[in-house]
């Protein structure tokens, strides 16, 4: 940094002092003197707690390191499970207890829906996620795949938008169907005396209009708890073309977002954060906006109103226009350059973001912004890559903290704990526990837990393909496991249950073929890549009763501990020569694809064309599996380093040639050992094994920082 301040003795960088002191704190009528000295006790107390955890996060990888050189060739299941309560590694089971959480509002506690992340750094994003709550289903269902085809003609393709008409009339006779009649067969619709005319097969299910009654230009129906609204338009092209003028169906789609600080954005100095931190200030006070060219013309993006309606009876109320938003804060892992300890140390950035976080809460819990986010009275924070109980504990304690520094009620801010790192999923119940009285969210994800799955197990033997983990038992367990333990601990009406993104947002027909499974396995919601991808999942949450799904699964039993921890071991000389190199083509990729724009544009989200050039929404966790699993395989001899070599220069000019388009790219080919990024990708991987927890920041945010410089 540049500049320095003093601050409480703490030495802070010139631009987050700006924030605070200029956009952060004069509204909330809080002195910058007690903000500096709150957040200097603050890290004076927790940041020796937070060393302290990850080196008992060493200290049981080293065990285990050990424990499986020592067992190579005579793996035990019973004795492995043994020495992991030896060293602490499994905790005791807590006695059945029930979470118990206060002023949760309902999009968390009671309703049903699809969930968006987006990068707190991009404001266009994250107002577009923010908006999501409600999204046309006509929209979605003619701009993408979902039906077969494009559109043929412009500005508007008749034939396909009378097969998107008829695909959402059959949604709406399955979920809000008439009395004696289909939806396509209305020619007029009425409110009479308060009832809705033609008849609905539930009369409940209405649950406003707009206009007036005997000629509504907007009808509001309500189904597992979603709202369906019909708007009536005949200067539009659909509505046109239909008897009654129904010109769009919108759908209630993202009831929630999380906007993240972590492992979707590049934030690696001051300058990084405090943009991020201002983004989530302004979607909070509601003056953010972003203006963009697209199609030739410049557009501007604020956050949407709340929507007005009239009761059945006639009298007015308003829905949320948005999504209540989570702020996912950082793990315990990394430091940040812009605050120093007295000591000279970097300060533990998770706990600066949990200060943060809870200011900008506290300045909509005052009602200092135009909207309020939580009707409730909660602030929502995300708490990623948490291993085990005591870190649970660590975390709670850390937010009682900033609850006493903004003189808030306990247990105000709320916590998103996500069930990524196997210690955590060993140890649910138990992690639950220590934040029980202000839990809110589990969820479980692939890449990362797959990631601490091989770096966990590094030195016990080869791991078995990426995608034949997917079938694995210990994955079935863990997936399974997070819900039945939730709902044992009494999630259901109080919290949310997640489930891990679609990563594919071109790829929708698939999308809407495959994901119902989510809410299928009492999942109240699960990650979606886009505001159009949320609107055809809230389709799933129409189709499935999630609430009678959580109470028949409640009575299941829960997945055995073995099962979860049975290692994903490949049996010796498996894989052809063919086998491996498509294996190792297929990790330097992704490796490559994600990594050039994270290093060398701080892009940390973005649509990244794998190896067989279908986008993917990547984040951070798509480079921890891909290196963690060459790593392992360089470790046992499955490859060689020269191999591994040799497919990282191929994928390198692949990645160049994906990326041809973008007059922001900087070719890897060009010079390799002058690319940041490249370098960045090889260290990934030589480097993986050392690693703490094979997590990639560490190695990332010192090439992204170079590249700066």
């Amino acid at each position: 940094m540049k500049k320095w301040t003093s601050r409480a003795g703490l030495s802070v960088a010139q631009p987050f002092v700006e924030f605070v002191e200029r956009e952060l704190l004069p509204e909330l009528e809080f002195s910058a003197d007690l903000f500096w000295q709150g957040l200097a006790d603050i890290l004076a107390e927790f940041s020796p707690q937070n060393r302290a955890l990850l080196a008992d996060r060493d200290r049981l990888q080293c065990n285990i390191d050990a424990w499986h050189r020592d067992h190579r060739g005579g793996f035990d299941q019973e004795s492995y499970e043994a020495f992991l309560r030896a060293i602490g590694y499994l905790q005791p089971e807590p006695e059945p207890f029930t979470i118990s959480p206060t002023k949760v509002d309902e999009e968390v506690s009671q309703l049903f829906g699809p969930q968006l992340v987006v990068p707190a750094t991009n404001a266009r994003y994250a107002l577009n996620a923010a908006n999501a709550r409600w999204g046309s289903l006509y929209d979605a269902l003619y701009g993408t795949d979902a039906i077969p085809g494009k559109p043929a003609t412009q500005p508007y393709d008749e034939e396909r938008g009378q097969r998107v008409i008829a695909r959402a009339r059959q949604f709406l006779d399955e979920a809000v169907p008439l009395r004696g009649i289909r939806h396509d067969e209305v020619v007029q619709w009425r409110i009479i005396d308060g009832r809705l005319t033609p008849e609905l097969a539930d009369p409940s299910a209405f649950a406003g209009y707009r206009g007036k009654p005997d000629n509504p230009t907007a009808i509001l129906l309500r189904h597992h708890g979603l709202h369906i609204e019909l708007v009536f338009d005949r200067t539009t092209a659909p509505g046109r073309s239909d008897p009654a003028g129904l010109a769009d169906v919108i759908l209630e789609a993202a009831l929630t977002t999380i906007v993240d600080l972590e492992d979707s954005v590049a934030a690696v100095d001051a300058e990084d954060k405090v943009h991020a931190y201002a983004n989530l200030l302004g979607l909070v006070s509601g003056r953010l906006e972003a203006s963009f060219e697209k199609g030739g013309r410049m557009r501007h993006r604020t956050l949407n109103n709340d929507r007005q309606w009239l009761r059945p009876d006639g009298t007015p109320f308003e829905l949320p226009g948005r999504s209540l938003l989570f702020f996912r804060n950082v793990g315990l892992l990394m430091t940040t350059p812009m605050v120093r300890l007295r000591d000279g140390s970097e300060a533990p950035e998770g706990i600066v973001d949990a200060v943060v976080t809870g200011a900008i809460g506290t300045y909509d819990l005052r009602g200092l912004g135009k909207y309020r986010n939580s009707a409730a009275g909660s602030i929502y924070i995300v708490k990623p890559k948490l291993h085990g109980p005591a870190e649970a504990s660590f975390t709670n304690a850390l937010f009682d903290a900033v609850e006493t520094m903004f003189r808030l009620p306990q247990n105000t801010l709320k916590v998103g704990l996500m069930d990524e790192e196997r210690r955590t999923s060993a140890n649910l119940a138990a992690c639950i526990h220590a934040v029980k009285e202000r839990i809110v969210f589990i969820n479980t994800g692939f890449l990362d837990r797959t990631g601490d799955e091989i770096h966990t197990s590094m030195q016990a033997g080869p791991m078995m393909r990426k995608g034949d983990m997917k079938t694995t038992s210990w994955l079935r367990a863990y997936e399974a496991r997070n819900v039945v333990i939730g709902l044992a601990c009494g999630f259901a009406g109080r919290a949310q249950i997640g489930k891990g993104m679609w990563a594919a947002p071109d790829r929708m027909a698939d999308m809407l073929a495959q994901k119902g499974a989510h809410p299928e396995a009492g999942a109240s919601t699960a990650w979606v890549p886009s505001p159009t991808a949320a609107v055809l999942h809230a389709l799933h949450y129409h189709a499935v009763d999630v609430k009678a799904r959580q109470t028949e699964l409640a009575q299941t039993a829960c997945p055995s501990l073995r099962d979860l921890l049975t290692l994903p071991l490949a049996e010796p000389g498996v894989w052809s020569p063919e086998e491996i190199q498509a294996e190792l083509d297929n990790n330097a990729q992704s490796l490559l694809g994600y990594v050039v724009r994270w290093v060398d544009q701080g892009v940390g989200c973005s649509k990244v064309p794998d190896i067989h050039n279908i986008g993917l929404m990547e984040d951070r966790a798509t480079l921890r599996i891909s290196s963690q699993h060459i790593c392992n395989w360089l470790l046992h001899g499955v490859c060689t380093p020269a191999q591994v070599d040799e497919a990282l220069v191929r994928m390198a000019a692949k990645v160049d040639s994906q990326n041809a388009d973008d007059p922001l790219y900087r070719p890897m080919s060009e010079n390799l050992d002058r690319s940041y990024a490249f370098q960045a990708a090889r260290a990934l991987i030589y480097q993986g094994a050392e690693q703490p927890n094979g997590y990639t920041e560490p190695l990332l945010h010192t090439y992204r920082l170079r590249c700066k410089q």
